[in-house]
């Protein structure tokens, strides 16, 4: 049986985003991208509190 996930190709469009991404970060000014990672990570904080479990029930599901 014949896996659709590529694991290279996958490693490899992993590794070209995150160097697309550094020189992005290099080649603008702080402000710029620290201010879009805060609004980032703001929005997974915030996504959080709409996860519909509690952290005990997840916990208690991964450990099955």
């Amino acid at each position: 049986m014949e896996s659709k996930f590529d694991k290279k190709q996958n490693m490899k469009e992993r590794l070209e985003f995150l160097h697309f991404y550094s020189q992005w970060v290099k080649s603008v000014p702080n402000e710029v991208w620290s201010k879009q990672q805060a609004e980032f990570i703001d929005s997974l904080f915030d996504n959080a509190k709409n996860f519909p479990l509690t952290p005990e029930k997840y916990l208690k599901s991964i450990r099955r």
